[in-house]
C-alpha cells in the first residue's frame, strides 16, 4: 500500500475505509463515481470503519449503500487518501482513507441513498479529474484491475 505521506498536523486522523467501484471499458477500465450528499463534488464510497466488519467489507458496505452496487472487493487496499472533513460545528477533522477496488458484478436501479446521491460512470481520465484530493486522483490513474 502506498502513503500519501506524513500526517499534515500534530492532531489524530480519523480512519476511514473506501471503495474504488471499477469495471472493464471498451478501452480501459471505468469508475463509478457519486456525488456527496452535502457539496455535490465527486467522490467514491466511502465511511467509517465497522465493527465486526475487516475493512474490506466495511468498503464494500458502503458500495451498496452510496452507489447501489456489489462485487468482488480486494482484500489489500491500493493506497491512501487524506481530506479535511468539515464538522457541524465547523471545525475540520483530518481523516485517512484506505481505498479497496471494488469489481463492479451488480447494479441496483434503487438503493439506500438513490435519491440523495447522482452517480456516473467515467473514464479513468474523467474520474481523476473530476476529484478534489490529488491522492484519490493519483490512485485512480494507477489503478491496475487485478488478474483474474
Amino acid at each position: 500500500m502506498t502513503d500519501a505521506g506524513a500526517p499534515r498536523s500534530g492532531r489524530s486522523e480519523t480512519r476511514q475505509v473506501a471503495a474504488l467501484p471499477w469495471r472493464a471499458g471498451a478501452r480501459d477500465v471505468e469508475f463509478l463515481m457519486i456525488t456527496s450528499r452535502e457539496t455535490r463534488r465527486w467522490v467514491i464510497p466511502k465511511g467509517g470503519r465497522m465493527a465486526g466488519k475487516t475493512d474490506p467489507e466495511a468498503a464494500a458496505v458502503e458500495a451498496m449503500e452510496e452507489a447501489g452496487v456489489q462485487g468482488a472487493i480486494t482484500t489489500t487496499a491500493v493506497g491512501v487518501f487524506r481530506y479535511a472533513k468539515r464538522l457541524k460545528n465547523g471545525q475540520d477533522r483530518l481523516c485517512v482513507v484506505a481505498v479497496y477496488p471494488l469489481k463492479v458484478l451488480i447494479q441496483l436501479g434503487v438503493w439506500p441513498e438513490s435519491t440523495e446521491r447522482e452517480r456516473r460512470w467515467m473514464t479513468r481520465d474523467e474520474a481523476a479529474a473530476s476529484v478534489h484530493e490529488p491522492d484519490l486522483a493519483r490512485l485512480i490513474v494507477a489503478f491496475q484491475p487485478p488478474a483474474d
